[in-house]
Protein backbone atom coordinates (compact mmCIF):
# COMPACT_ATOMS: atom_id res chain seq x y z
CA UNK A 1 0.00 0.00 0.00
CA UNK A 2 1.43 3.33 -0.57
CA UNK A 3 2.37 5.65 1.95
CA UNK A 4 1.82 9.46 2.18
CA UNK A 5 4.04 12.10 4.19
CA UNK A 6 1.45 14.08 6.19
CA UNK A 7 1.12 17.58 5.24
CA UNK A 8 1.16 21.03 7.69
CA UNK A 9 0.71 24.07 7.58
CA UNK A 10 3.43 26.73 7.57
CA UNK A 11 3.88 30.28 8.58
CA UNK A 12 6.26 31.26 4.97
CA UNK A 13 6.19 35.14 5.01
CA UNK A 14 4.76 37.84 6.49
CA UNK A 15 4.41 41.80 5.13
CA UNK A 16 2.68 45.00 6.61
CA UNK A 17 1.24 48.37 5.06
CA UNK A 18 1.13 51.40 7.22
CA UNK A 19 -0.87 54.79 6.45
CA UNK A 20 1.93 57.43 5.93
CA UNK A 21 -0.81 59.91 7.88
CA UNK A 22 -0.73 59.99 11.78
CA UNK A 23 -2.80 60.68 14.51
CA UNK A 24 -1.04 61.98 17.68
CA UNK A 25 -2.39 62.13 21.49
CA UNK A 26 -1.30 66.18 20.53
CA UNK A 27 -3.68 66.01 17.58
CA UNK A 28 -6.43 64.20 19.63
CA UNK A 29 -6.67 67.38 22.81
CA UNK A 30 -7.41 69.81 19.79
CA UNK A 31 -10.13 67.48 18.86
CA UNK A 32 -11.89 65.87 22.12
CA UNK A 33 -11.07 66.57 25.83
CA UNK A 34 -8.09 64.87 26.75
CA UNK A 35 -4.61 65.23 27.46
CA UNK A 36 -1.40 63.25 26.03
CA UNK A 37 -0.71 61.98 29.97
CA UNK A 38 -3.93 60.67 29.87
CA UNK A 39 -4.09 58.51 27.32
CA UNK A 40 -0.58 57.33 27.26
CA UNK A 41 -1.03 56.59 30.88
CA UNK A 42 -4.06 54.49 30.39
CA UNK A 43 -3.28 52.79 27.08
CA UNK A 44 -0.13 53.13 26.42
CA UNK A 45 -0.38 54.54 22.83
CA UNK A 46 1.37 57.35 21.73
CA UNK A 47 -0.14 57.55 18.09
CA UNK A 48 -2.07 56.00 15.60
CA UNK A 49 -1.75 55.58 11.42
CA UNK A 50 -5.29 57.08 9.43
CA UNK A 51 -5.71 56.33 6.51
CA UNK A 52 -6.54 58.81 3.47
CA UNK A 53 -10.04 59.53 2.69
CA UNK A 54 -9.87 57.67 -0.85
CA UNK A 55 -7.77 54.55 0.52
CA UNK A 56 -9.83 51.96 1.33
CA UNK A 57 -9.11 48.69 3.43
CA UNK A 58 -9.01 46.80 -0.07
CA UNK A 59 -6.09 49.46 -0.90
CA UNK A 60 -3.98 48.88 2.45
CA UNK A 61 -4.99 44.83 2.31
CA UNK A 62 -3.42 44.70 -1.38
CA UNK A 63 -0.38 46.31 -0.75
CA UNK A 64 0.34 44.03 2.67
CA UNK A 65 -0.78 41.34 0.37
CA UNK A 66 1.83 42.39 -2.40
CA UNK A 67 4.87 42.36 0.30
CA UNK A 68 3.87 38.78 1.55
CA UNK A 69 3.79 36.92 -2.08
CA UNK A 70 6.96 38.61 -2.54
CA UNK A 71 8.72 37.18 0.67
CA UNK A 72 7.42 33.92 0.02
CA UNK A 73 9.09 33.60 -3.07
CA UNK A 74 6.36 31.65 -4.93
CA UNK A 75 4.60 33.23 -7.85
CA UNK A 76 0.90 35.18 -7.50
CA UNK A 77 -0.50 32.07 -9.64
CA UNK A 78 0.43 29.60 -7.08
CA UNK A 79 -1.48 31.25 -4.53
CA UNK A 80 -5.30 29.07 -4.07
CA UNK A 81 -7.10 30.88 -1.63
CA UNK A 82 -7.62 34.45 -0.30
CA UNK A 83 -9.03 35.04 3.28
CA UNK A 84 -9.03 38.43 4.03
CA UNK A 85 -10.08 39.22 8.18
CA UNK A 86 -11.98 42.58 9.02
CA UNK A 87 -14.69 44.89 10.23
CA UNK A 88 -14.21 47.53 7.83
CA UNK A 89 -14.64 46.13 4.76
CA UNK A 90 -14.79 48.00 1.57
CA UNK A 91 -18.39 47.57 0.72
CA UNK A 92 -21.15 46.64 3.53
CA UNK A 93 -21.93 43.24 2.68
CA UNK A 94 -20.66 42.53 -0.45
CA UNK A 95 -18.46 41.63 -2.59
CA UNK A 96 -16.30 40.54 0.02
CA UNK A 97 -13.22 42.31 0.38
CA UNK A 98 -11.01 39.65 -0.37
CA UNK A 99 -12.62 39.74 -3.42
CA UNK A 100 -11.20 43.04 -4.16
CA UNK A 101 -7.90 42.59 -2.76
CA UNK A 102 -7.42 39.50 -5.37
CA UNK A 103 -8.36 41.49 -8.34
CA UNK A 104 -6.05 44.58 -7.54
CA UNK A 105 -3.37 42.34 -7.17
CA UNK A 106 -3.79 40.49 -10.09
CA UNK A 107 -5.15 36.68 -8.66
CA UNK A 108 -7.41 35.21 -10.97
CA UNK A 109 -10.22 32.67 -10.49
CA UNK A 110 -9.22 31.68 -7.14
CA UNK A 111 -11.61 31.03 -3.93
CA UNK A 112 -11.79 34.44 -1.46
CA UNK A 113 -13.73 35.31 1.30
CA UNK A 114 -14.17 37.12 4.55
CA UNK A 115 -14.25 36.59 7.95
CA UNK A 116 -15.66 38.70 10.65
CA UNK A 117 -13.99 37.92 13.96
CA UNK A 118 -12.81 41.77 14.63
CA UNK A 119 -9.06 41.99 16.35
CA UNK A 120 -9.23 37.83 16.81
CA UNK A 121 -9.75 37.85 12.61
CA UNK A 122 -6.03 36.88 11.78
CA UNK A 123 -5.58 34.35 14.27
CA UNK A 124 -8.82 32.90 13.16
CA UNK A 125 -7.89 32.92 9.52
CA UNK A 126 -4.51 30.65 10.60
CA UNK A 127 -7.02 28.14 11.80
CA UNK A 128 -8.72 28.57 8.60
CA UNK A 129 -5.84 28.38 6.43
CA UNK A 130 -4.38 25.39 8.51
CA UNK A 131 -7.27 22.96 7.99
CA UNK A 132 -7.65 23.95 4.33
CA UNK A 133 -4.13 22.89 3.81
CA UNK A 134 -3.78 19.80 5.96
CA UNK A 135 -7.21 18.31 4.44
CA UNK A 136 -5.10 18.59 1.28
CA UNK A 137 -7.70 21.09 -0.19
CA UNK A 138 -5.11 23.95 -0.49
CA UNK A 139 -1.28 24.41 -0.99
CA UNK A 140 -0.48 28.10 -1.19
CA UNK A 141 -3.19 30.51 1.35
CA UNK A 142 -3.11 33.95 1.70
CA UNK A 143 -3.95 35.69 4.47
CA UNK A 144 -5.05 39.24 5.37
CA UNK A 145 -5.83 40.96 8.20
CA UNK A 146 -6.71 44.53 6.92
CA UNK A 147 -8.67 47.61 8.84
CA UNK A 148 -9.81 50.78 8.52
CA UNK A 149 -10.92 51.92 11.28
CA UNK A 150 -11.40 55.43 11.21
CA UNK A 151 -14.23 54.97 8.97
CA UNK A 152 -16.10 53.52 12.13
CA UNK A 153 -15.18 55.89 14.88
CA UNK A 154 -17.05 58.65 16.35
CA UNK A 155 -13.68 61.50 17.07
CA UNK A 156 -15.79 62.96 19.13
CA UNK A 157 -15.91 59.92 21.59
CA UNK A 158 -13.41 60.20 23.60
CA UNK A 159 -13.63 56.82 25.07
CA UNK A 160 -12.54 55.20 21.84
CA UNK A 161 -11.58 57.60 19.34
CA UNK A 162 -7.76 57.57 20.95
CA UNK A 163 -7.46 53.71 20.81
CA UNK A 164 -8.00 52.70 16.84
CA UNK A 165 -5.69 52.96 13.85
CA UNK A 166 -5.65 51.95 10.69
CA UNK A 167 -3.10 49.33 8.82
CA UNK A 168 -3.14 46.12 7.29
CA UNK A 169 -0.73 42.87 7.58
CA UNK A 170 -1.00 39.63 5.17
CA UNK A 171 1.18 36.43 5.38
CA UNK A 172 1.65 33.42 3.09
CA UNK A 173 0.66 29.35 4.89
CA UNK A 174 2.03 27.07 2.72
CA UNK A 175 1.75 23.67 2.58
CA UNK A 176 4.83 21.33 4.11
CA UNK A 177 6.09 18.15 4.96
CA UNK A 178 8.90 19.08 7.30
CA UNK A 179 7.66 18.59 10.20
CA UNK A 180 9.80 21.35 12.48
CA UNK A 181 7.84 23.88 9.98
CA UNK A 182 4.47 23.15 11.00
CA UNK A 183 1.89 24.59 13.23
CA UNK A 184 1.90 23.38 16.82
CA UNK A 185 -1.45 24.36 18.14
CA UNK A 186 -4.13 26.64 17.69
CA UNK A 187 -7.20 27.76 20.03
CA UNK A 188 -10.28 30.06 19.01
CA UNK A 189 -13.55 30.59 20.77
CA UNK A 190 -16.60 32.64 21.35
CA UNK A 191 -18.83 33.42 23.53
CA UNK A 192 -21.87 35.45 21.94
CA UNK A 193 -23.39 36.83 25.72
CA UNK A 194 -21.01 38.99 25.65
CA UNK A 195 -22.01 40.78 22.40
CA UNK A 196 -22.73 44.48 23.35
CA UNK A 197 -19.34 44.75 25.20
CA UNK A 198 -17.82 45.96 21.77
CA UNK A 199 -20.34 46.45 18.79
CA UNK A 200 -21.33 48.82 15.83
CA UNK A 201 -24.73 48.98 15.67
CA UNK A 202 -25.43 49.44 12.41
CA UNK A 203 -26.07 49.56 9.17
CA UNK A 204 -27.47 45.47 9.74
CA UNK A 205 -31.07 43.49 9.94
CA UNK A 206 -31.71 44.89 13.62
CA UNK A 207 -31.16 48.81 12.51
CA UNK A 208 -31.00 49.29 8.88
CA UNK A 209 -29.65 52.51 6.67
CA UNK A 210 -31.76 55.01 8.02
CA UNK A 211 -31.60 58.89 9.17
CA UNK A 212 -31.90 57.54 12.92
CA UNK A 213 -28.65 55.73 12.38
CA UNK A 214 -26.85 58.78 11.63
CA UNK A 215 -28.38 61.13 13.86
CA UNK A 216 -27.82 58.39 16.72
CA UNK A 217 -24.40 57.47 15.54
CA UNK A 218 -25.36 54.31 15.27
CA UNK A 219 -23.07 53.45 12.96
CA UNK A 220 -19.80 53.85 14.86
CA UNK A 221 -18.01 51.68 17.13
CA UNK A 222 -19.05 51.68 20.46
CA UNK A 223 -17.86 49.68 23.23
CA UNK A 224 -17.87 48.84 27.16
CA UNK A 225 -14.33 49.62 28.17
CA UNK A 226 -13.84 48.61 31.74
CA UNK A 227 -15.61 45.15 31.22
CA UNK A 228 -13.86 44.46 28.39
CA UNK A 229 -10.64 45.19 30.01
CA UNK A 230 -11.02 43.22 32.91
CA UNK A 231 -12.53 39.98 30.97
CA UNK A 232 -9.26 40.06 28.18
CA UNK A 233 -7.11 39.84 30.58
CA UNK A 234 -8.47 37.11 32.46
CA UNK A 235 -9.31 35.40 28.98
CA UNK A 236 -5.87 35.95 27.42
CA UNK A 237 -4.30 34.43 30.56
CA UNK A 238 -6.37 31.60 30.71
CA UNK A 239 -6.12 30.80 26.96
CA UNK A 240 -2.37 31.12 26.85
CA UNK A 241 -1.61 28.88 29.87
CA UNK A 242 -3.46 26.33 28.25
CA UNK A 243 -2.26 26.21 25.31
CA UNK A 244 0.99 26.38 26.32
CA UNK A 245 0.47 23.80 28.76
CA UNK A 246 -1.37 21.12 26.47
CA UNK A 247 1.50 21.36 24.07
CA UNK A 248 4.11 20.98 27.29
CA UNK A 249 5.93 24.54 25.97
CA UNK A 250 7.33 27.10 29.09
CA UNK A 251 6.47 30.80 28.68
CA UNK A 252 10.18 31.23 28.87
CA UNK A 253 10.58 29.24 25.97
CA UNK A 254 9.11 31.38 23.45
CA UNK A 255 11.24 33.66 21.56
CA UNK A 256 8.46 35.99 20.60
CA UNK A 257 5.05 36.33 22.63
CA UNK A 258 3.13 38.49 20.41
CA UNK A 259 -0.37 39.73 21.73
CA UNK A 260 -2.97 41.43 20.28
CA UNK A 261 -1.97 45.20 20.58
CA UNK A 262 -5.24 46.82 22.17
CA UNK A 263 -3.63 48.42 25.08
CA UNK A 264 -0.60 47.97 26.88
CA UNK A 265 -1.83 47.71 30.54
CA UNK A 266 -3.84 44.48 29.29
CA UNK A 267 -0.41 43.32 27.69
CA UNK A 268 1.79 43.71 30.60
CA UNK A 269 -0.98 42.02 32.63
CA UNK A 270 -1.23 39.29 30.89
CA UNK A 271 2.58 39.34 30.15
CA UNK A 272 3.15 39.64 34.08
CA UNK A 273 0.71 36.48 34.61
CA UNK A 274 2.89 34.60 32.19
CA UNK A 275 6.00 35.56 34.01
CA UNK A 276 7.08 37.25 30.61
CA UNK A 277 10.27 38.62 30.28
CA UNK A 278 10.42 42.53 28.73
CA UNK A 279 12.35 40.78 25.89
CA UNK A 280 10.02 38.08 24.86
CA UNK A 281 6.99 40.69 24.95
CA UNK A 282 6.33 42.19 21.33
CA UNK A 283 4.87 45.59 21.48
CA UNK A 284 3.90 48.17 19.08
CA UNK A 285 0.51 49.50 20.29
CA UNK A 286 2.38 52.81 21.29
CA UNK A 287 2.92 53.52 17.26
CA UNK A 288 -0.13 51.80 15.66
CA UNK A 289 -2.45 51.85 18.56
CA UNK A 290 -5.33 48.97 17.67
CA UNK A 291 -5.63 48.19 14.29
CA UNK A 292 -7.80 45.04 14.93
CA UNK A 293 -7.81 42.57 12.73
CA UNK A 294 -4.29 44.12 11.40
CA UNK A 295 -3.06 44.07 14.80
CA UNK A 296 -1.31 40.85 15.25
CA UNK A 297 0.20 40.64 11.56
CA UNK A 298 1.37 44.06 11.58
CA UNK A 299 3.42 43.17 15.19
CA UNK A 300 4.77 40.03 13.37
CA UNK A 301 5.93 42.31 10.51
CA UNK A 302 7.53 44.94 12.78
CA UNK A 303 10.03 41.97 14.46
CA UNK A 304 10.51 40.63 11.00
CA UNK A 305 11.73 44.17 9.78
CA UNK A 306 13.92 44.88 12.76
CA UNK A 307 15.48 41.75 12.22
CA UNK A 308 14.36 40.23 15.46
CA UNK A 309 12.21 37.45 14.47
CA UNK A 310 14.78 34.28 12.32
CA UNK A 311 13.71 31.29 10.94
CA UNK A 312 12.37 28.53 13.15
CA UNK A 313 12.01 30.81 16.18
CA UNK A 314 8.29 29.68 18.09
CA UNK A 315 5.11 32.74 17.85
CA UNK A 316 2.78 32.68 20.65
CA UNK A 317 0.11 34.47 19.53
CA UNK A 318 -2.34 35.63 21.66
CA UNK A 319 -5.81 37.67 20.81
CA UNK A 320 -9.31 38.88 21.88
CA UNK A 321 -11.92 40.76 20.30
CA UNK A 322 -16.06 41.77 19.86
CA UNK A 323 -17.94 38.84 19.07
CA UNK A 324 -16.62 38.06 21.91
CA UNK A 325 -14.26 36.21 20.03
CA UNK A 326 -10.74 35.14 21.65
CA UNK A 327 -7.82 32.71 20.10
CA UNK A 328 -4.03 31.97 20.32
CA UNK A 329 -1.52 30.39 18.39
CA UNK A 330 1.90 28.29 18.71
CA UNK A 331 4.07 28.09 15.73
CA UNK A 332 7.43 28.45 14.05
CA UNK A 333 8.24 30.92 11.71
CA UNK A 334 9.34 29.30 8.60
CA UNK A 335 10.18 32.21 6.34
CA UNK A 336 13.19 33.31 4.90
CA UNK A 337 14.78 36.32 7.13
CA UNK A 338 15.76 39.54 5.62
Amino acid sequence: MLQTKPVYASFRSIGAYVPQKTLSNADLEKMVDTTDEWILKRTGIKERHIADEEEATSDMGAKAAELAIKRAGIDKEEIDLVLCATVTPDYFNMPSTACIISDKIGIKNVQAFDISAACSGFVYLLSVAKAFIESGMKKNVLLIGAEKFSSIVDYTDRSTCILFGDGAGAAVISATQNKEEAFIDIHASADGSYADFLVTPAPGSINPASQKVIDEGLNFVQMKGNETFKLAVKTLTKDVKEILKKNEVKAEHIPHFIPHQANYRIIKAVGDALKMREDQVVITVDKYGNTSAASIPMAINDIYESGRLQTGDLMLLDTFGGGLTWASALLPFAGETL
